[in-house]
């Protein structure tokens, strides 16, 4: 069996880190793929830019998506990824430090699968990266 890839958007290297320090303590040994905005992203789903050729019948089995970057923000990326048919069922979790009520109601109309401040603890961020790998790599079957 191959092994479930996470795409992780997120352009704040000092997240990046946390989030691969957080799924390397629980365990979570999936292959974890790095965008460093909302254009490197698509450019991965689409096979563009740095990742033209890459076999674009794999997919992730779930997507990190954080909401304020640069270049394209989450929520266009979102809307693109729905957009789509080749993307459209891919399971997103919006993953943010925004506070704001709007950009939960904004993610969930253009159709996240889930919406998830980031813990500013550490310990409960890990708890919150481990309920993450076990529902969405583990437990949750994709279309």
């Amino acid at each position: 069996m191959k092994t479930k890839t996470l795409l992780l958007v997120e352009d704040n290297p000092d997240d990046v880190q946390l989030t691969l320090r957080a799924l390397k303590k629980n365990n979570i040994a999936n292959e974890v793929v790095i965008a460093g905005d909302g254009v490197e992203a698509l450019d991965y789903l689409f096979g563009a830019g740095k990742f033209a050729g890459r076999d674009t019948r794999v997919m992730p089995q779930v997507i990190l998506l954080d909401l304020k970057m640069p270049r394209m923000d989450g929520l266009e990326v979102l809307h693109r990824i729905r957009a789509d048919e080749r993307t459209r069922l891919l399971p997103v979790v919006v993953l943010t430090t925004s506070s704001e009520d709007r950009d939960c109601v904004e993610s969930y109309k253009l159709g996240a699968n889930s919406y998830i401040r980031k813990p500013v603890d550490f310990n409960q961020f890990t708890e919150a990266i481990q309920q993450l790998g076990l529902y969405w790599l583990v437990l949750n079957e994709s279309p």
